[in-house]
């Protein structure tokens, strides 16, 4: 069982950046995408990027040219980089790994990270 634990959320004003983490609790051999996703109150959890496993990323058209996904193989550590906060990207963040073992894929999710941006 991967255990995923986020950090590096907060408080920023508008305009501001900051790093979100995923460490992952053990090595992940057959990494086979990740992806960060966000659920403010009152809406529905959407997904505002992605990484496969053979490379490609993905955001979401809110995020496009703000936000950067990537991976430390070394660390078994996920990163969302968020530059140009705005107050909509408040929300509660969630990393999700994917992971091929014993011929199934299985899916894991962390408890998430607060992220407040103010006006």
């Amino acid at each position: 069982q991967v255990q995923l634990v986020e950090s590096g959320g907060g408080l920023v004003q508008a305009g501001g950046t900051l790093r979100l983490s995923c460490a992952a609790s053990e090595r992940i051999v057959r990494f086979d995408g990740m992806g960060w996703y966000r659920q403010a109150p009152g809406k529905q959890r959407e997904l505002v990027a992605a990484l496969t496993g053979g490379g490609t990323s993905n955001y979401a058209d809110s995020v496009k040219g703000r936000f950067t996904i990537s991976r430390d193989n070394a660390k078994n550590t996920g990163y969302l980089q968020m530059n140009s906060l705005k107050p909509e990207d408040t929300a509660v963040y969630y990393c999700n790994v994917r992971v091929r073992r014993n011929g199934g894929l299985y899916e894991y999710w962390g408890e998430g990270t607060q992220v407040t941006v103010s006006s």
